[in-house]
């Protein structure tokens, strides 16, 4: 695994962590955690790499705040940028790197 993805997985995962930590979460914050996982992932989508993975944890995270469950929808909605977020870095780093591997 490459050290860019490890770096993408923990960030990841420390994102998570600092969600999950945080006091009750109210529907303002689900809905500004929500905009902003909603940006990033249509930022990706514009690089042409949006990942499966946020639209079924955008998915998730909807359903939880529709519930009424806004720790969860707000833990989900930050969980779904920072997959949002990483693939942006992938999409950007990856850009000209594939020209490193072509055999010469």
């Amino acid at each position: 695994m490459s050290t860019a993805i490890r770096a993408i997985f923990a960030a990841s995962a420390l994102l998570l962590a600092a969600a999950t930590t945080a006091l009750a979460a109210s529907e303002a914050d689900y809905k500004t955690a929500y905009a902003a996982a909603e940006a990033a992932n249509k930022e990706a989508g514009l690089l042409r790499n949006q990942w499966t993975t946020t639209a079924s944890t955008l998915s998730a995270a909807k359903k939880a705040g529709e519930a009424g469950d806004f720790d969860t929808a707000v833990a989900q909605a930050k969980e779904a940028e920072a997959l949002a977020k990483a693939s942006i870095f992938q999409a950007t780093s990856e850009k000209e790197r594939w020209k490193d591997m072509e055999v010469r």
